[in-house]
């Protein structure tokens, strides 16, 4: 009687361990697909856009025949040449300047807190999340103000314009990473350089601005590529002869794209992931995690 009476609860809990085992089971085919859903959605473009590159035609949209002609129009024609080139030494600059001002702001932050840094942090977050078109409407009449009312004429340069319109975002990236980087390392290195009575200058030199390193080089290499993807604020403050790149497409886009468009997109493309590459690979050699590599990155 008991082995009879024990045989329906018996039942009755392998088809409860069944139900959760099945949906399990679809959880995994379920959600790997959905994944490759996604990163088809996301990167289908790009290889579409790395594909056509190479198509020799009066037009993108329309393939004719494989060939590099539209990587040869690149050093071919003097408009295209010259808006790469543009984009290249703006961004150089951008960065170095943003890599410069961000470093000593991460610096401080980390190594003198109190409640000033956090309303500092909030300063930098308020740049991060204005929209550019934001930015650019209010920076282009003070630039016009400091290049003819007060007459700065290094303000009425297209590339200075440029450069400080690209490096007001990528101060903050940079002023978030190197803090990141900072606050996770032990600061009694600095101390004991202190004790030894070395100059704060040194000290800045020889112990802080190493262990910064890492942080400060990754900062400069995304700002690099953040400036090459500038679009909106470079519209504004552009002057003529100072195009870059990414407005020189856009003012492109009225008489149709050309496979030339794509050819640059792909070798900007190219230029940014090695870039993003050289960013890991510094943070990897410094000793840092993959999980502490992206927490750099991402400022936090």
């Amino acid at each position: 009687m008991t082995a009879i009476a024990d045989a329906p609860q018996t039942s009755d809990a392998s088809q409860k361990n069944a139900a959760p085992r099945a949906r399990r089971g679809a959880g995994r085919f379920l959600l790997p697909m959905w994944a490759a859903l996604v990163f088809v959605f996301l990167f289908l473009p790009i290889l579409v856009i790395i594909a056509y590159s190479f198509n020799v035609g009066r037009l993108l949209v329309s393939w004719d025949h494989f060939g590099f002609e539209s990587f040869l129009a690149i050093v071919e024609k003097p408009a295209i040449r010259d808006a790469v080139l543009v984009s290249v030494r703006t961004g150089l600059l951008a960065a170095l300047l943003a890599t410069a001002l961000g470093t000593l702001a991460g610096i401080a932050m980390a190594r003198n807190p109190g409640k000033w840094v956090w309303w500092f942090l909030g300063l930098l977050l308020l740049v991060s999340v204005t929209p550019e078109i934001v930015d650019a409407v209010a920076l282009l009449p003070w630039l016009v103000f400091l290049g003819q009312d007060v007459g700065i004429g290094l303000f009425n340069d297209g590339t200075m314009r440029l450069v400080v319109g690209q490096s007001l975002f990528s101060i903050a990236i940079v002023s978030y990473i190197v803090r990141a980087r900072l606050v996770g390392l032990d600061a009694r290195l600095e101390e004991a350089s202190a004790d030894l009575y070395a100059p704060p200058v040194r000290t800045f030199l020889k112990v802080t601005l190493p262990l910064a390193m890492p942080a400060v080089l990754a900062g400069f290499l995304l700002s690099f590529t953040l400036s090459l993807d500038n679009t909106v604020v470079s519209a504004f403050v552009q002057v003529s002869g100072t195009t870059p790149w990414p407005v020189y497409v856009l003012s492109a886009l009225r008489s149709g794209l050309r496979p030339e468009i794509a050819a640059v997109s792909t070798i900007m493309l190219v230029l940014t992931l090695l870039a993003l590459a050289l960013v890991a690979v510094v943070l990897k050699r410094a000793g840092d995690s993959a999980t502490e590599i992206a927490r750099t990155m991402a400022g936090g």
